[in-house]
């Protein structure tokens, strides 16, 4: 390979190195005292929540769109992955007063 070649092909691997999207975040989001913490979130699509029962009673994050619907047991936590943008507001079903909404972004 002749050596104008040769860096046309390294800036090329180091120009594709620099396009590498950045890894999707974990947003943790907590129920604790039977109130759903932060009661409005960020996110991206790709991005994973932690929904975190800190509370001695089973709780639900439940998409008022039916985009989820995830059951965590007490003391437990689950995780769910967002695959769609928008805006979500979600709820607790066993305890209807616990609200929040979820902003998820492209």
């Amino acid at each position: 390979m002749s050596p104008g070649r040769y860096l046309v092909t390294l800036a090329l691997f180091a120009l594709g190195a620099m396009a590498v999207p950045a890894h999707a975040a974990t947003i943790q989001i907590v129920m604790e005292n039977m109130v759903i913490s932060p009661a409005e979130a960020s996110a991206k699509v790709g991005d994973t929540i932690e929904w975190v029962n800190k509370d001695i009673l089973a709780h639900t994050a439940t998409a008022k769109n039916g985009d989820f619907d995830v059951t965590i047991a007490p003391k437990k936590a689950a995780r769910s992955v967002l695959t769609k943008a928008g805006t979500v507001d979600y709820y607790c079903r066993f305890h209807p007063n616990m609200k929040a909404v979820l902003t998820i972004t492209p």
